[in-house]
């Protein structure tokens, strides 16, 4: 699989541009707020991610299944438990990334723990695949693949050299994690190596992106989950597909490197992949700006409150949550200058509208993101409608 990394001239600056606008990002909202859209990003991180694989669970199935209401349709329902596997998947990730260093996250170990810790949460019919002669296999959470596989073009290495592969993968890119500039081109080179390997029997690909998250967070630029790097891939999917089977290609001539595969074709992607990241860092700013994001929470519940839907007074309130992270629920009828048992009766509305969150019954309000909200507040993140 050698070159391990691509020249850096062509995509050095793009690093740069990574690092700068995700620690801009990082300072936005309060962060409490900030927490609770990150939430709402991991839930589309696993949207994209799968939508990647062919697998599209509608919005209004998403937000059902975050709420524990699974579809009795089994095709809907299982949709449901794969996206909230990967939700919860990620979310046990960011734990344990607190707890290891850094060139861990390249180690067979760590990479066999993102698959388990999927599958194991899937129903039998999700860990089932057939081959290319119509054979049905079983996929093992955590589990090497101990067939051989061909991915289009691609004939992945023999099974049985999967362990030699994955040392000198871990070996290699597991000391280049680190908050450098140069650790961004290592991590695109390093998600593409890692599905040429092609170390599972299904799963590879999500393993890989949840693997390249995890390699963002050590390095530093997460921005704390504000952003998700499979959207631009989800969006951009044809070229995703051709820029990492281009990279599989074997080395072109004199002129293309001194490894086994293509030199040129290694960076292609690499530009691909880190600009693909830095466009998606900078929608996001663009999107959670202050005054805009204001201005789409009042226009969606100036909409609701005309047509009957919430009381008055529901705009101010979800706006002052979002500025301040929380609000006391004796602070509402303040808010709305009106008396505490109006205040009341609009904390329990919005309270079941899952438009806010509170830990207790009688603790501080949070602002939450239902499917119809989170559409509103953050156009063309979240999908909008049914459908």
């Amino acid at each position: 699989m050698e070159p391990l990394l691509p020249e850096a001239d062509g995509v050095s600056s793009l690093a740069l541009s990574l690092i700068r606008a995700s620690e801009r990002l990082r300072t936005a909202f309060h962060p409490i707020t900030r927490k609770a859209v990150a939430g709402l990003v991991r839930s589309m991180n696993s949207y994209y991610s799968n939508l990647i694989e062919g697998h599209r669970t509608k919005p209004r199935d998403i937000d059902a299944a975050l709420a524990k209401q699974f579809s009795s349709d089994p095709g809907r329902r299982l949709l449901q438990v794969q996206h909230v596997a990967h939700m919860e998947v990620q979310a046990d990730m960011e734990e344990r990334l607190l707890k290891v260093p850094a060139f861990e996250v390249c180690s067979i170990e760590f990479l066999r723990w993102i698959h388990e810790g999927f599958y194991r949460r899937l129903p039998e019919e999700f860990r089932q695949i057939k081959d290319e002669k119509g054979k049905l296999h079983h996929v093992a959470p955590g589990q090497l693949r101990e067939s051989e596989v061909s991915v289009g073009r691609h004939l992945a290495p023999r099974s049985d050299s999967l362990g030699d592969f994955l040392k000198r993968f871990a070996e290699f890119y597991g000391p280049l994690v680190s908050e450098a500039p140069s650790s961004l081109i290592a991590a695109a080179a390093a998600h593409h190596r890692l599905a040429w390997i092609h170390p599972f029997l299904d799963g590879n690909g999500r393993v890989a992106r949840l693997f390249t998250y995890a390699w963002f967070v050590k390095a530093g630029i997460d921005s704390d989950g504000l952003w998700t790097l499979s959207r631009g891939l989800a969006r951009r999917q044809a070229e995703y597909r051709a820029a990492l089977a281009n990279a599989d290609e074997k080395r072109l001539n004199d002129y293309d490197g001194r490894g086994y595969r293509s030199q040129r074709y290694l960076g292609e992607f690499c530009e691909f992949f880190l600009r693909t990241a830095v466009d998606q860092v900078q929608f996001m700013e663009e999107l959670l700006g202050l005054d805009s994001i204001r201005a789409r929470i009042l226009g969606f519940t100036d909409r609701k409150e005309s047509a009957g839907e919430l009381p008055s007074g529901a705009g101010l309130v979800l706006q002052e949550i979002f500025l301040r992270g929380e609000m006391a629920r004796g602070e509402v009828p303040r808010i709305i200058g009106a008396s505490p048992r109006t205040g009341q009766k609009l904390t329990g509305t919005l309270l079941a509208e899952r438009l806010v969150s509170s830990a207790t019954p009688k603790g501080p309000l949070r602002l939450a993101f239902p499917g119809e909200a989170a559409a509103h507040y953050f156009p063309n993140l979240y999908p909008a409608g049914d459908d």
